[in-house]
């Protein structure tokens, strides 16, 4: 019989009662909801509402759930509970008998759910952190050792002025950090405990939650009972900052496959990360990179499910909140293969230096700096800006880039340029001569890479 079913006069249908189940999907829960019973029977016994002796019971016969379900000697499969919590019951009262029925004083499956997915959140969300400071660890070690590695940068995917590649793996350091700020301050609002709360109304026995949350490990107790069960705000707000982190990868992926293309040839993917094709024996394609790029798609999917899930429900728990699970999983799931197999391929690149430099010299990526030394000579920078356009145009006429024209062209376009123009727009001059804070100078790099490791720990 169902925990619920002493009023039912008929059983629910077996296509009705697998619609209706989500052992299924939040076995996955089973710790947490171990590890809150124990807790909640510590309590009661504290409180004198169950004995020592049963409390004892409990604990113990939950201890021996939890090892079993560990061990594989206990399985999910051929249960007809509905969820993970009347499975945990009904085993724990099939083996200690009435002590495993008084577990459940004082709280209601509504209130015990919001604890294990909280449990749950806490864990990973410290689980992603951690994947994501060893991907910037990765990062910072591939920037220490290409600070001198010029490459382009681009704005509207056009060639815009010169930087270096530890610059724009920097870039991406700071986004990732700014992840890991939004994960940790998210974890304030985990860390609530919702257990005493019940159905929705708490309960009339002389509970003690602060005792309960201590035991778990949360910082706070949550205010509002009707608030607490229908919650969902924390995983709302987990899986969107995982959507923002995979945004980021999907961002990088995008530039890895134009990189990895001949027409850039920046970068050669490890044939660790890469697969080939059934027809065209040539192809390398960069199927990791495409495939978290894909990805990323599903996460987003994960952050509308729940937006929309809960985007209308009356207070408080409604049923439609067992659909929360499903999306947080999958795209904790997501995130965490995501980051991981990411790190181990941007680890195994290989850079293309020469062709990175030598596209860095093509497309006048100089010409700014070639502005910015008229302005230093005194011209204002929009009469400034409107000589390099002319210089510019003449250089295209004569398929010349900029330092490879005469002094004398460039005194044809104006007289104010002297022979010290070469060494203002020589590329790796430009570059080193940015170094402002966040600028991609050596210098300047090398501030940010010591400030991001400051940052880790």
């Amino acid at each position: 019989m169902k925990l619920w079913g002493s009023m039912f006069e008929k059983v629910v249908d077996e296509a009705t009662n697998s619609f209706h189940s989500s052992l299924s999907f939040d076995k996955r829960l089973y710790e947490y909801d171990i590890k809150g019973s124990i807790a909640h029977s510590k309590m009661l016994a504290k409180q004198g509402i169950i004995t020592s002796r049963d409390s004892e019971q409990i604990q113990n016969g939950l201890e021996k759930i939890l090892s079993d379900i560990k061990s594989g000697s206990l399985k999910f499969e051929g249960s007809d509970a509905e969820d993970i919590h009347s499975f945990i019951e009904s085993e724990l009262t099939s083996r200690i008998g009435d002590a495993g029925k008084r577990l459940h004083t004082a709280r209601s499956r509504n209130d015990q759910v919001a604890l294990d997915m909280r449990m749950y959140v806490r864990h990973e969300l410290q689980e992603i952190v951690v994947l994501l400071k060893d991907l910037i660890k990765v990062f910072i070690k591939t920037a220490k050792v290409n600070l001198d590695t010029v490459m382009p940068g681009f704005t509207h995917l056009q060639k815009a002025q010169p930087i270096t590649l530890a610059h724009h793996v920097m870039a991406y350091v700071e986004m990732f950090l700014r992840d890991i700020d939004r994960f940790n301050d998210c974890f304030k609002r985990v860390n609530v405990l919702p257990l005493g709360s019940c159905a929705l109304a708490t309960t009339t026995y002389n509970i003690d939650r602060k005792f309960v949350a201590k035991e778990l490990g949360f910082k706070a107790v949550s205010n509002n009972s009707l608030d607490a069960v229908s919650d969902r705000d924390f995983c709302i707000e987990f899986v969107s900052n995982i959507s923002i982190s995979m945004m980021h990868l999907s961002r990088f992926c995008e530039e890895l496959i134009f990189y990895a293309n001949d027409h850039f040839s920046f970068i050669t993917i490890s044939d660790n990360f890469a697969t080939g094709s059934s027809i065209m024996p040539q192809k390398k394609n960069p199927d990791m990179a495409e495939l978290i790029r894909g990805k990323t798609g599903r996460v987003y999917g994960a952050l509308m499910s729940l937006l929309t899930t809960i985007k209308a429900l009356p207070l408080a728990y409604n049923k439609d909140m067992q659909e929360d699970k499903e999306a947080v999983f999958n795209a904790v799931d997501t995130v965490k293969a995501s980051v991981s197999v990411f790190t181990k391929m941007f680890a195994e690149l290989k850079f293309n230096k020469d062709k990175m430099l030598a596209a860095a010299k093509g497309g006048f990526t100089n010409a700014t700096d070639a502005a910015d030394y008229l302005v230093k000579k005194g011209v204002p920078f929009r009469e400034a800006h409107e000589i390099i356009g002319k210089l510019v145009l003449y250089a295209i006429e004569k398929n010349k880039p900029l330092d490879e024209l005469s002094l004398e062209e460039f005194k044809s376009i104006s007289q104010i340029f002297d022979k010290d123009i070469f060494k203002a727009i020589d590329i790796i001059n430009c570059v080193n001569a940015r170094n402002a804070i966040g600028g991609p100078s050596k210098k300047a790099v090398t501030a940010a890479i010591a400030n991001a490791e400051k940052l880790l720990g």
